[in-house]
């Protein structure tokens, strides 16, 4: 029973692994991100706002990104207007003030919704791997691990909060 349970656990990661390295998402400049070259490296996907109260993480996201990035980390923002109206701007908009503002130099996503029936495929794909029903808020973060599997961390928990940066280093 036990040797069934493990093969499942190994089966559901790596169809995690192959589900998001087909993954292809258009970035705010209209170029194509393949997730296929993001295979087997630690990354974090984070649904972004520009006036939330959690904005300021952008700051702390771009330092872990500079941190690890050495390493192969990665992190994906993915703009949202889903909570509160509070990304109204254009994805060139959205880009300019996470660069000119926070200095955010990893990819950014085109706009897409995150959250209710309209959500985007991939967000979709995304929740059901990490077991969650949904995004409550903006600046929920998902770490996805070298073998595909997924941490969640709530917008309250900063970017540099010891829980990630230590799942990040022990994943190198």
């Amino acid at each position: 029973m036990k040797l069934i349970t493990v093969l499942i656990l190994l089966s559901s990661l790596t169809s995690f692994a192959e589900d998001f390295s087909k993954e292809k998402l258009t970035l705010s400049d209209g170029t194509e991100l393949d997730l296929s070259k993001w295979k087997g490296t630690t990354y974090i996907i984070v649904n972004i706002a520009t006036r939330c109260g959690f904005t300021g993480q952008l700051d702390e996201l771009e330092k872990l990104y500079q941190k690890y990035k050495g390493s192969g980390f990665k992190i994906l923002g993915i703009p949202s207007n889903d909570f509160g109206g509070q990304t109204p701007e254009g994805d060139k908009e959205v880009e300019s003030f996470c660069r000119l503002k926070y200095g955010v130099s990893f990819p950014i996503t085109k706009k897409m919704s995150v959250n209710w029936k309209s959500k985007n495929p991939f967000i979709t794909k995304l929740l059901k791997k990490s077991g969650r029903k949904r995004i409550f808020w903006n600046f929920e973060k998902f770490l996805v691990l070298k073998d595909g599997s997924i941490k969640h961390f709530m917008s309250a928990v900063k970017p540099l909060n010891k829980k990630i940066t230590q799942l990040i280093e022990n994943d190198k």
